[in-house]
């Protein structure tokens, strides 16, 4: 009896010191919950307009934060493989564009429910990265790059293929993709918008945990000297590959979410551009920090929203002005320099509290 309440009493201490070391995220989480109910308030609306999924702003806002949170799942899987284990891979769409085309083809022409689409997308996820492994011990740097582009680039000209028209759309697209009730984005924009955004913060949680695991420390080891971690005694291979399947299978994910919101699965994410898009994104965040990863893929969206809307055609150039600033002012990306300038912070904050008397001098 005991040792049954002392455990409980561990669990409990457990959960409350994760809370206090996560508030902050915990807060970012239930602010993004609640943002709807706040924008359809001050629009006129009420809480039941939301949960009814009527019309207006908050809608429409909801939309544009379930792409953002889809852009932020498939930036963060290409930020593990090129962040933190150190791997360029140029053909990282072809992860998204797998997930996305197999949901739309799974849902339509093969009849399946929900289940069997998850399942396949696992499994077509780890299948990938195999794929992609293969080379592994063969090449590395660019070359490991190149040939990954070519692995992308085959798969970009199948899926525009007229003989697969039935079932990729070739050039046009996969379209009249119907999805399950509850996950309609036209009908059930709420329910959608809850499921991507804590989608979205589990895949951080455990890709923060793979990171500090000792298996996301040789991943590290290998970005930083992989001849070190070899004469270690470590097998990169497997460790790269460990990085790539937990890649590919979370870019498949997004590829899922992508075909449930979208009404048209475009051939354009299976492009080079595609994987580009992903590179700006956590170079916008900050390359390697995760966290930055989804700030980026957010910063990305927007921008490239909000520009287009009050731009048009110009919004393109201003979008390349802006990455341009951005790597030439924020190097580190916006992450990556918020934290390199950490001490500096400290040392500003120390010399404004002893200008007002608060803290003694050293």
């Amino acid at each position: 009896m005991q040792t049954t309440v002392s455990k409980t009493g561990v669990a409990q201490n457990r959960l409350t010191g994760w809370m206090k070391d996560n508030a902050g995220l915990l807060a970012l989480l239930l602010g993004l919950i609640l943002f709807p109910f706040l924008v359809a308030l001050a629009d006129g609306q009420s809480v039941g307009d939301v949960l009814a999924n009527n019309s207006g702003n908050a809608k429409f806002l909801q939309g544009l934060l379930i792409e953002v949170y889809i852009l932020a799942i498939y930036a963060i899987s290409y930020d593990l493989i090129l962040g933190v284990t150190g791997l360029l891979s140029f053909g990282h769409a072809m992860f998204f564009a797998v997930g996305a085309y197999f949901t739309g083809i799974a849902f339509k022409n093969l009849g399946w429910g929900l289940g069997a689409t998850l399942a396949g997308l696992v499994v077509l996820g780890v299948a990938q990265a195999l794929l992609f492994g293969i080379v592994l011990p063969r090449v590395k740097g660019i070359t490991f790059a190149l040939v990954t582009l070519g692995i992308a680039s085959m798969f970009f000209i199948v899926v525009q293929a007229s003989e697969l028209a039935a079932w990729t759309g070739a050039d046009v697209g996969l379209q009249g993709v119907i999805v399950p009730a509850f996950l309609n984005t036209s009908n059930e924009r709420f329910q959608l918008y809850l499921i991507t955004l804590l989608f979205t913060f589990l895949v951080y949680l455990v890709y923060r945990r793979f990171v500090d695991s000792p298996t996301g420390r040789v991943c590290v080891a290998i970005r930083e000297n992989e001849n070190r971690a070899l004469m270690l005694g470590y097998n990169t291979f497997y460790f790269k590959l460990a990085a790539l399947m937990v890649a590919s299978v979370t870019a498949v994910f997004a590829g899922f979410f992508h075909t449930i919101h979208q009404p048209i699965v475009s051939p354009n994410i299976a492009g080079l551009g595609w994987t580009v898009a992903a590179l700006l994104m956590i170079l916008i965040g900050g390359v390697g920090t995760l966290s930055g990863a989804m700030i980026g893929a957010a910063v990305f969206r927007l921008l490239q929203f909000y520009l287009d809307r009050w731009f048009g055609h110009a919004s393109s150039f201003l979008l390349g002005l802006i990455y341009v600033g951005i790597v030439l002012f924020i190097p580190y990306g916006i992450v990556g320099t918020w934290r390199a300038k950490a001490i500096e912070r400290q040392r500003g904050w120390q010399r404004l509290l002893r200008l007002f008397g608060l803290e003694k001098e050293p």
